[in-house]
């Protein structure tokens, strides 16, 4: 009986000294506020944003697929389809869902809505897609987990290039036109924010920019992808001063993505059908650097893949 008393006592000891569980505490014991919690989770979720126009058919299958990633918070629909109601009640009437659906109506269609610091944007990261891209579910997860590592940095599946040449003009090149034998690998300098993580702050910074980047951008519909890599990189040299110390995107290699435009009924296609794409975005390059007085972009090799270490970014290597 004395041993009994001797470990009940204990026991009441143990118990006073942990911390109650109705109140949070962070680790030296002291009173955490309900509202750092709330931070702290929604730091580990993301919100997705997307744009479409004229592929609510697609766009409702991509929905199927993406209300089930882990870690997802909402999803955000930049609604372009100005004179088209949303789907929001044939979206309503499918559920419940996982995670709440909003879409945003747009007054004019114009490529930029999507680069809106919307207020419902409640988490650090934002996973921004286009609307006939599929992404698979690990390969999101995985990115996430890259972002989580390079917060200041795009991180995405779409590697892009600037290519100088003697007179001083620059021409946007696919990442498929390195020279893999240079520095071991392929070189990119951009990463498109069509299938991309980026924090929320980049958002509100692409708002602050030069009036003259809103108006390229509305000149040619197209285009803000790379003016977002500019706004990355200016932001990382405001706190390194460094020529070149990190590039605006990190690329990670996807296992399992597709383009599912074929799949719309309206046959609608992307702006990078259009003949003239590749030489807006030329322009759109030297007109960038005209604006901002200097070119800002990194060039990087960095790969970083599901299956393997960190590597040299190489597109003949399909292992």
């Amino acid at each position: 009986w004395l041993v009994l008393l001797v470990l009940l006592l204990v026991g009441v000891v143990l118990m006073a000294l942990l911390p109650s569980t109705s109140t949070p505490t962070n680790a030296m014991g002291a009173l955490q506020p309900i509202q750092s919690l709330n931070k702290r989770s929604t730091d580990a979720r993301f919100t997705i944003v997307m744009q479409t126009y004229n592929r609510t058919d697609v766009l409702l299958k991509l929905l199927n697929h993406y209300q089930a990633m882990p870690h997802l918070q909402k999803i955000i629909i930049v609604w372009n389809n100005i004179a088209e109601p949303t789907p929001q009640k044939l979206w309503d009437s499918l559920g419940p869902h996982p995670v709440p659906l909003i879409f945003k109506q747009q007054n004019s269609n114009l490529m930029r809505n999507r680069l809106q610091p919307f207020q419902e944007i409640d988490t650090d990261a934002v996973l921004m897609l286009d609307d006939d891209t599929f992404v698979s579910v690990p390969d999101v997860s995985f990115a996430f987990s890259v972002w989580k590592q390079f917060t200041d940095q795009i991180v995405g599946f779409v590697p892009r290039k600037h290519v100088s040449s003697k007179n001083g003009a620059y021409s946007y090149g696919s990442f498929e036109l390195q020279n893999p034998e240079i520095s071991g690998g392929d070189k990119y300098s951009m990463v498109l924010i069509g299938a991309a993580f980026f924090h929320q702050r980049y958002l509100q910074l692409f708002q602050e920019q030069d009036k003259a980047v809103h108006a390229l951008v509305d000149e040619t519909q197209n285009c803000d992808d790379i003016a977002m890599n500019f706004v990355v990189s200016l932001h990382l040299k405001s706190n390194d001063k460094t020529l070149c110390n990190r590039p605006s995107g990190v690329f990670v290699k996807p296992v399992d993505m597709r383009n599912l435009e074929k799949d719309a009924s309206s046959s609608y296609q992307g702006m990078w059908h259009r003949p003239k794409h590749l030489l807006q975005r030329s322009y759109c390059l030297n007109k960038l650097t005209q604006i901002y007085g200097s070119m800002p972009l990194c060039f990087s090799n960095l790969m970083l893949s599901q299956f393997g270490f960190p590597s040299y970014a190489n597109h003949k290597n399909k292992s």
